[in-house]
């Protein structure tokens, strides 16, 4: 539980600096402002999806890897 919690909030700040490098704005668009375009919502969901993906990913990897290094430490 605290990987997840450590993760979701790993992808949150990979996604705010991603987002201001992208886009120069501090804050991502929000899906029900419609001051907002659809190209800029959905280009920043996009990003944010892929981010929190590749985040869950990489956690989950590393604790698989970390999981079969200490069973097999552990036979030894």
């Amino acid at each position: 539980m605290g990987t997840g919690m450590l993760s979701g909030a790993l992808a949150a700040a990979m996604f705010k600096r991603t987002w201001k490098l992208v886009s120069g704005d501090d804050d991502a668009p929000d899906a029900g402002d419609l001051e907002r375009g659809w190209t800029e919502v959905l280009v920043a969901a996009a990003i944010q999806g892929a981010l929190f993906g590749l985040v869950k990913a990489a956690v989950h990897r590393a604790g698989a890897r970390t999981f079969r290094h200490r069973a097999i430490e552990g036979k030894s």
